[in-house]
Formats: structure tokens, sequence, C-alpha cells
């Protein structure tokens, strides 16, 4: 048995489907297993700068503000200006760093710290840097013939189909910006020789999402967002959307879309203050090297959810942990698979102890 040891990661700022789709979802790896996305940029913002208002800097300020609540703590939050004013009165005491921007823009740096400790004290949510990325899949009918799938990056065409390259970057353009806003990583498929072996217009269009998950397992994503859209036409746009086992259906514009997706990862993976904070035990199996406990402990560190981990046990490739974790041993799961390890068994109750709850999980490198 070894000496139990006490971590506690203050300070890190890293920052209904059918049975037969859920089964191939979990077959093709679309669920959160894949690891984590790092977004350094939750706590900075670029905004206007208006010259002639009576305090340009403090409003700039408030407005940037603004922006990171609404990346931090999500919509209810960010969208509520005197809820903003009652938590921070002053938003200049949390400046970091500023700088004029392009275009009279003015460009802010946060202290993520401070902010993130006052959400939390009020009990506020709060959404850690580490997120699920989205890969995009969007099929456009623009009229006339002309169909496209969005790219990353546009294709070399000639001088009479820049149109067609102006109006897909402006279209990519605009979904990018909006996942900015809300901290959201996204990413658009290659469509390189690989890509256009697997998926045509037709697959997206015709809803063949079978083979489009297929085909995005070497993105290594988080969750897959397929559009259909005709801009030229009163047709809705259609979207479907798949995370963690799970699909959702909308209909809107891009933009709309983009920021659904945000909301429903918030709602999955940020974390209230006033969370209870409950005691789960933790075996990790796999850890046959110093490498491999130094990933495990570093990863535990870094999950926003872990108030502070105990090692109680070390036996052969397995580790033992006892973990302090706020929003209880689903949350945990959920961000333990999200982070890159393996769930081997359900949670289930140890020891007769119906507070405590044990999850059974597998490290690979």
């Amino acid at each position: 048995m070894l000496k139990t040891r006490t971590f506690r990661p203050v300070g890190r700022r890293r920052p209904a489907v059918g049975t037969v789709l859920l089964a191939l979802l979990l077959a093709l790896g679309v669920t959160s297993a894949a690891r984590a996305v790092e977004v350094p940029t939750l706590f900075t913002a670029e905004v206007p700068f208006d010259r002639e208002a009576d305090n340009p800097r403090e409003d700039a300020y408030e407005r940037a503000l603004s922006e990171v609540l609404l990346r931090v703590s999500g919509s209810e939050l960010g969208n509520n200006p005197a809820a903003i004013a009652e938590l921070f009165p002053n938003p200049s005491s949390f400046v970091i760093q500023f700088r004029p921007g392009a275009n009279d823009t003015l460009w802010v740096s946060f202290d993520g710290e401070a902010i993130e400790q006052i959400l939390r004290n009020s009990g506020q949510l709060v959404w850690g840097a580490d997120r699920p990325l989205t890969l995009v899949w969007l099929a456009v009918d623009w009229g006339q013939g002309s169909r496209e799938i969005i790219a990353a990056d546009d294709p070399d065409r000639s001088e009479s189909e820049g149109r067609s390259i102006d109006r897909n970057r402006r279209l990519r353009e605009r979904m990018l910006q909006i996942a900015e806003q809300r901290g959201l990583p996204i990413v658009f498929p290659l469509l390189d020789t690989t890509d256009l072996q697997s998926v045509t217009f037709s697959d997206i269009w015709g809803g063949f999402d079978e083979g489009i998950i297929d085909a995005s397992k070497r993105y290594d994503a988080n969750s897959i967002l397929i559009g259909r859209i005709r801009p030229s036409a009163s047709r809705r746009e259609n979207w479907t959307y798949y995370f963690s086992g799970t699909q959702r259906s909308w209909n809107g514009p891009p933009e709309r879309v983009v920021a659904e997706v945000a909301n429903l990862l918030a709602a999955e993976f940020a974390v209230g203050g006033n969370a209870p904070v409950e005691t789960v035990t933790l075996s990790v199996s796999g850890i046959d090297s110093v490498q491999a406990y130094g990933s495990v402990q570093s990863l535990l560190a870094d999950v926003s959810l872990i108030e502070s981990f105990v090692i109680m046990e070390v036996a052969g490739d397995r580790v033992i942990y006892r973990i302090d974790v706020r929003g209880g041993a689903g949350r945990l799961s959920r961000a333990l698979r999200f982070n890159g390890l393996v769930e081997q068994d359900d949670m289930n109750r140890i020891g007769g102890d119906r507070t405590a709850a044990t999850l059974e999980f597998f490290y690979t490198p």
C-alpha cells in the first residue's frame, strides 16, 4: 500500500438515438473519447473601440468582458448585462493587458483565474479551456448547378470561378467567427483525395451519414456537425449533429447552429460553483511507466471538476485514486473519457457505501 498523497489542482487554468445508430456511433468512435482541444484565448477579446464615447476604454472593457463570459459561463450570463455588472462592477480591475487592434478595435486580456473564482463563488457555471473539437461537413447548393462542400482551405480555381471561392470563404469565416466568440473549436475537412474518395456532395445532401462519420475518424474530432443549405431558396437549412453517442437535428442559419452546438456542450461540461463535491474512487490501469504515471497525474490535475485527488493504492500497472469531484461520478466519467481515458466498466457501488462510487478506466498513450 502506497502512502497517500493529496493533489489539489488549484490555479490550473488550461484552462436519443435509435439502438442501431447508437451502435454505429460507438463503433465508429464518435464519442467523447477523442482528446480535448485547449482553447488558449478564452480570456481575451478584440472589440470595437469608440473614440467618441465618454469613456471609450471602459466601454471596451465591458464589451470584452461580456464576450469572455459568454465563452466561459454560457449565454445565460454572457447576455445578461445587469448580472455581469453586479458580479464585475469594475471590469478594468481584471484587465491584464490591452493594446490597439485593427480598424478601431481594442484587444483586451483578462485575469482568468480571478474571473473563474468570482463565477464559482457566486454559483455561476464555469466551462474550462479543454473543449470538444467539432468537425463540420457543410454541403451548399448555390443554385444554377453550383454545388460545393466547404473545405478547410480554398482550392485553386480559375479566374472565372473566383466568385465561388469568395462566397465559400465568406460562409466559412462567418461560422469560424461565431465559433471563436463562443470558444468552440471547429474545423472543416481538407477535402483532399482521401476525403473525396469517401464523401461526395450527394452523400451529405442525401443524409448518408454513416459514410461521413466513418470518413471523419482521421480528424480525431469529438463531434460532427453535418449541414445542408441552399441560400437562394426559401428552404430552411438542415443540420445533424453527433456527439457522445447522441444525435441532434436543427434548422436555421449557420451562425445560430454554431451557437446551439456551443450551448449544448456548455450544458454538458460546464459546472456550477454551487455543485456539491462528492468522493469517487478511480482505478486506472495501463500505467506501466514513469511517463504514463506523469501523464495521468497531469490529466487529473487539468480536469476542472476535480477539487483534489489522493493516490490510495498501486498494484502492478493499476493506480487507485480517491477523488473529490464537483458534480459527481457521472460528470467525472464523461470528463475522463473526453480527455482520452478508456472506460472499462460502468459505475457501481463499493463496500456498501452509497456515498461513494468507483470508476474503472484504462490509460493508453
